[in-house]
């Protein structure tokens, strides 16, 4: 955690919730704050049960938040449109960014500071990591709410990793016991699929790594040294819009 942040605090909240958790989100924005929404699908398909993005910024401008100013970015939109829609929620001109999975890296919005995900069930621990660091980035109290479209208590029990700890390897081991790798780094979020990578369930090894890679951005947060340009190249290729500090 860097100096001066606080961990966000979490919560698991269920469909019947939304009013308050909306109530809370109006309070942080009064407070001159913005908020996340965050939604597991751009469209509703063939699964009406899963709550979309578009539609739901339509509802939520519409029927909840008329007053306010909503955004809304998806992984369909050019990347000028996507770019120039983050500029936008970085100057705030929107109040509330309503959003798929495509804010889940190399977004900072210290001003962001409450987040919404619903169909939290739908995503692995190490996204739900991912998607809740983007709040948080500032000295200010941030949270998240998780809603899950499940009232499995299997799946809910998993959410419940994301309460109690803000170690993204903790998380990563926890959801490879219980759901099975999936596609690492693709769309399948559980199932033991092959995998082109070493094997994540060595935990010894991914230990290892986490280690080494703190010291390192301890000591050289932004891989400036010459000996760490190899390792600034690997991660632009996967964030190619990361900028500064890479940790």
């Amino acid at each position: 955690m860097p100096p001066g942040r606080q961990p966000v605090k979490t919560y698991i909240n269920y469909p019947v919730e939304r009013e308050r958790i909306y109530n809370l989100v109006r309070i942080q924005i009064n407070r001159g704050h913005q908020a996340f929404i965050i939604y597991p699908l751009v469209e509703q398909g063939e699964n009406e049960e899963v709550l979309a993005a578009v539609q739901e910024y339509e509802r939520l401008q519409s029927e909840i938040f008329p007053d306010l100013r909503l955004g809304l970015i998806h992984g369909r939109l050019r990347a000028d449109e996507k770019d120039a829609i983050m500029r936008q929620f970085r100057d705030h001109q929107f109040d509330i960014l309503v959003s798929t999975t495509v804010i889940e890296v190399g977004v900072d919005i210290p001003n962001a500071t409450i987040m919404i995900i619903e169909g939290a069930d739908r995503f692995g621990l190490a996204q739900l990591h991912q998607l809740r660091g983007r709040v948080g980035r500032s000295a200010e109290q941030s949270y998240c709410f998780l809603i899950p479209q499940t009232s499995d208590k299997v799946e809910n029990e998993r959410l419940l990793a994301m309460v109690s700890t803000h170690d993204g390897f903790v998380l990563a081991e926890h959801d490879l016991k219980q759901r099975g790798p999936g596609e690492f780094l693709g769309t399948r979020q559980s199932g033991y699929a092959g995998l082109r990578l070493a094997s994540l369930t060595d935990v010894h090894l991914i230990e290892t790594a986490r280690n080494y890679a703190q010291q390192v951005f301890e000591n050289d947060p932004t891989l400036q040294a010459e000996e760490h340009h190899l390792m600034r190249q690997a991660m632009e290729h996967f964030w190619p819009n990361k900028e500064g500090d890479m940790s």
